[in-house]
């Protein structure tokens, strides 16, 4: 195999330990979360997002750290429409404020594995039939 499998495993078994620690330490027990409890969270999680941006730019180099850098803070930006879609469905479905977190984390946990699973058959449907992407430019075209 060669060094970039191992750097991919490396990374996805450290995303899901990270996960596994969330859920399974930290937040082990129901509780509501404070606005101070999810400015310290995301602080970290934004902290360990900017260490693993150094990590690169020593690695890999300044361009290949500033397009990482860009992707997350577009990522970042993006993601702040998610909030309000979070609220009106928590609100919505009365998710009492003390199961918001675990039902949350749980939601985005199966959208990481339907996504995995989506790629993993478009990328198999891809190498066995090479029409089938005409196929799914159509399809996206149509959505569009």
């Amino acid at each position: 195999m060669n060094e970039q499998i191992y750097i991919w495993i490396g990374f996805n078994l450290f995303v899901v330990l990270m996960l596994a620690l969330d859920l399974g330490v930290f937040h082990r027990t129901a509780h509501e979360v404070k606005m101070k409890e999810a400015l310290t969270w995301s602080a970290i999680w934004i902290a360990l997002a900017m260490i693993f941006n150094v990590v690169i730019y020593y690695w890999k180099g300044q361009e290949v750290a500033l397009e990482f850098l860009a992707g997350y803070v577009i990522e970042k930006s993006l993601s702040v429409d998610n909030i309000f879609v979070f609220v009106l469905i928590f609100t919505y479905f009365n998710v009492p404020a003390k199961y918001q977190h675990r039902v949350l984390f749980w939601g985005i946990l199966g959208a990481l594995i339907m996504r995995a699973i989506f790629i993993a058959a478009g990328v198999t449907l891809i190498a066995k039939f090479h029409w089938i992407i005409y196929l799914f430019g159509i399809f996206w075209l149509l959505l569009e």
